[in-house]
C-alpha cells in the first residue's frame, strides 16, 4: 500500500513548484544580468555553479529528514528558502556593486539549499511511498510535470515582463515564489499523513551523519549507483551549453534557428519519459520491465545520438540535424526517467531508516556531475578549438560525452538483481567491491 496516482500528481505539483523558481534563477535571471544590467557572463556562470556546489551538502538534509517523523517540513520549507533566495537575488540587481554581490551570493546559496532540501525529500517520500511496480511512471510524471512547471513560469514571465523594468521582475519573481509556495502547501496537505495511515510509519534514523554514510557506502550496490549517476549525469550534462554554439558555428544557424533546436531536444525529452515511465510500469516484473535495461537503452542511444552529432560536426550543412538532436533528446528522455526510477529502488527497498541519506548521496553526485559537466564541456570546446577547426573541436567533445554514456551502460548493466518487481521487494546479488 501507498501513494496512489492522484498523491504522485499532487507531489509532481510540488516538483513543478520546484522547477518554475529554479527557471526564475537559472535562467531569466542569467539574461537579465547580462543583458539589461551589463554584467559579465561569468557572474551568472559563477552563481549557477555555486548553487550547484552547495547542494553538495544533499546528503546532510536527506540524513535530517530520516531523523525526523515527516518529510513535508522539509520540502515546505526547502520551497520557502529556495523563492526567498530567488527574490534575494532578484533585489540585488539594482544595488552598488558590493551589497549586490552580496546579496547575488546569499540569494543563490539559498537557492541551492532550498533546492537540495525540497527536492532530496521529496524524492526521499517518493521512493517510500511509492510501490515498486509504479516507481518508474512516478519518476516520469514528477519530472514531466517538473518541466510544465519550467515552461509555464518561463511563458508567464515572458508575457508579464513587457516591458521590462526591474519593479515588474521583482513583482513577476515574487508571484512565481509566492505561488509555488501556495502550491506545495497545498499539495503536500496530509499527504504524508495519510500514507504513514495506510502503511507502517518509517522508522526514525538513530545514526550519526558519519556512520548512516559509511553503512551507505559498505554496500556494494549503493557504491555502483553512486559512480553510475555521476558518470551518466556528467555525459548529460555536457551537451548544455554548446549545442546551440555548435548549431550556430557549425551549421550557420541563426539565433531563432537554433533556438527552435533546443524546443526539438526538450520535445523529444518529453516523449522518451513517457515511454519509459509507461514502458518501465507496464511491463514490472518481466525482462522488459527491468529498469536497468531501460537505463542501459537509454545511454546507449544518447552515446549513438552524440556519435551522429560528431559526425555531423564533420560534414556541416545538410547533415539531420533536427532529427538527430531529436533523437538525444528521446534517448536522454529514456535514460533520465528509468535512472530517477531506479534511484527511488535502490533507496525504497533498503534500510527505511537512510531512504533520505541515499538520496541525498546520489544527489550530490549528481550536482557535482551537472557542474561539472556544463563547464568542462563549453571549456573543452574553447581549447579546442584554439588547437584545431571548429568542426574537429565539436568532434572531440560530443565523441567524449558518448564513451561516458557507454561506460554508464556498462555500470548500469553491472547493477546485480531486478530493480522493478511486480509486487516483490527488490533483490541484489552483491558481488565483490
Amino acid at each position: 500500500m501507498g501513494f496512489g496516482w492522484f498523491s504522485i500528481i499532487r507531489l509532481g505539483l510540488v516538483q513543478a513548484s520546484i522547477g518554475a523558481v529554479v527557471m526564475l534563477a537559472t535562467s531569466l535571471l542569467n539574461r537579465v544580468m547580462v543583458v539589461e544590467y551589463g554584467m559579465a557572463a561569468a557572474v551568472p556562470a559563477g552563481l549557477v555553479a555555486l548553487h550547484y556546489a552547495v547542494q553538495l551538502a544533499r546528503p546532510v538534509w536527506g540524513h535530517g529528514s530520516d531523523r525526523g517523523h515527516a518529510r513535508t517540513p522539509w520540502i515546505i520549507g526547502g520551497i520557502a528558502v529556495l523563492g526567498l533566495g530567488g527574490m534575494l537575488a532578484v533585489l540585488a540587481l539594482p544595488l552598488a556593486p558590493l551589497p549586490a554581490n552580496a546579496l547575488l551570493l546569499l540569494g543563490f546559496i539559498m537557492i541551492g539549499a532550498g533546492v537540495g532540501a525540497a527536492g532530496t525529500s521529496l524524492l526521499a517520500l517518493l521512493a517510500a511511498g511509492v510501490a515498486p511496480q509504479r516507481r518508474a511512471a512516478a519518476a516520469a510524471v514528477t519530472w514531466i510535470m517538473m518541466v510544465m512547471g519550467i515552461v509555464i513560469s518561463a511563458g508567464t514571465a515572458g508575457a508579464l515582463l513587457e516591458p521590462f523594468s526591474w519593479v515588474q521582475l521583482v513583482k513577476v519573481s515574487g508571484g512565481i515564489a509566492l505561488a509555488a509556495l501556495v502550491l506545495t502547501l497545498l499539495a503536500t496537505f496530509r499527504l504524508e499523513r495519510g500514507v504513514q495511515t495506510a502503511a507502517a510509519p518509517e522508522p526514525a534514523s538513530e545514526a550519526s551523519l558519519g556512520d548512516a554514510l559509511r553503512a551507505v557506502f559498505a554496500e556494494t550496490a549503493a557504491r555502483r549507483f553512486t559512480v553510475f549517476v555521476f558518470l551518466s549525469m556528467l555525459a548529460y550534462s555536457m551537451q548544455d551549453l554548446i549545442l546551440e554554439p555548435f548549431a550556430g558555428i557549425v551549421f550557420g544557424m541563426t539565433p531563432a534557428q537554433s533556438t527552435s533546436l533546443s524546443a526539438v531536444q526538450h520535445s523529444g525529452v518529453l516523449l522518451g519519459m513517457i515511454v519509459a515511465g509507461l514502458g518501465g510500469s507496464a511491463f514490472a516484473g518481466r525482462a522488459a520491465g527491468e529498469l536497468r535495461g531501460w537505463i542501459a537503452a537509454g545511454c546507449v542511444g544518447s552515446a549513438l545520438a552524440l556519435a551522429g552529432l560528431a559526425v555531423g560536426a564533420g560534414i556541416g550543412p545538410g547533415w539531420p540535424l533536427a532529427a538527430n538532436i531529436g533523437v538525444l533528446g528521446f534517448a536522454n528522455g529514456v535514460f533520465a526517467v528509468s535512472a530517477i526510477g531506479a534511484m527511488m529502488s535502490l533507496a525504497g527497498e533498503g534500510n527505511k531508516a537512510d531512504t533520505g541519506l541515499r538520496m541525498g548521496v546520489w544527489g550530490a553526485a549528481q550536482g557535482i556531475a551537472f557542474g561539472l559537466g556544463g563547464l568542462s564541456g563549453a571549456i573543452g570546446v574553447d581549447l579546442a578549438r584554439h588547437a584545431e577547426s571548429d568542426g574537429r573541436a565539436f568532434q572531440s567533445i560530443f565523441a567524449v560525452e558518448a564513451m561516458l554514456f557507454m561506460a554508464a551502460a556498462v555500470m548500469a548493466v553491472r547493477i546485480k538483481g531486478r530493480i522493478a518487481g511486480q509486487g516483490a521487494a527488490v533483490k541484489f546479488r552483491e558481488a565483490e567491491a
